[in-house]
């Protein structure tokens, strides 16, 4: 008697004749993960299918292969054979003329897509404006000769990041010796200890001490020149 569709059976017996392959149980239980079903509870279907003789079975050592009765599928004969691959051929060329039209659809879409459209253009547009106006006023400034920055807090700006730099400096040597003697002995892989530790170095979010370093340098040539 054949199981009740929606029970371990009647899924596990459904999944194998549609696949028609040989299958173990670790095969038939990763595929039907979305139902829930546990390996044990794969395994006791099988089996029981297997026993019923709804299913065929063979064993190789302690693994078991089980696969559709294959007396329930029509075997077709050279005639049906023929038909079969002039119609697969068939519609694989209908399948390529289809997947050429949608192409060239995607294509003219993307072409579509990446055209601004006339709202889009215009905010652009005076978006531009602003920023030239804004460019315009600062260049009058410059010509005007108006400090922008006065010297004693262009004085003060430097020292401070100067102050900083020197920190980072210090700090960035700090951690080295640190973690040098951490890991002088670890057997640990020292890629995966830091990843462990949730430890991000400079250059992992990007920064680095040497551009900042050279921004400072360059403030101070611009100074003395």
């Amino acid at each position: 008697m054949a199981p009740k569709a929606d029970s371990v059976e009647g899924i596990v017996l459904s999944f194998v004749n549609e696949q028609n392959r040989p299958l173990n149980s670790q095969n038939v239980a990763d595929a039907l993960q979305k139902y829930n079903l546990k390996k044990t509870a794969v395994q006791k279907a099988l089996d029981a299918l297997a026993d019923s003789g709804q299913i065929s079975f063979k064993e190789y050592g302690k693994q078991k292969i089980y696969l559709a009765r294959q007396d329930q599928f029509k075997i077709p004969n050279g005639q049906e054979l023929d038909q079969m691959k002039e119609e697969n051929s068939k519609l694989q060329e209908e399948l390529q003329v289809q997947k050429k039209a949608i192409n060239e659809v995607e294509t003219e879409i993307r072409a579509l897509q990446s055209n601004l459209t006339l709202e889009e253009i215009l905010a652009k547009e005076a978006k531009l404006h602003i920023e030239v106006h804004e460019m315009e006023e600062k260049l009058k400034k410059l010509h005007g000769g108006v400090v922008l920055v006065k010297p004693e807090d262009k004085k003060v700006i430097e020292e401070t990041y100067s102050e900083k730099i020197n920190q980072w400096r210090k700090r960035k040597r700090m951690f080295k010796d640190l973690w040098d003697a951490i890991t002088e002995n670890s057997p640990k892989d020292l890629k995966e200890f830091k990843e462990e530790l949730g430890i991000e170095y400079d250059e992992d979010v990007g920064v680095g001490l040497q551009s900042y370093c050279e921004l400072l340098n360059l403030s101070k040539k611009r100074r003395m020149a």
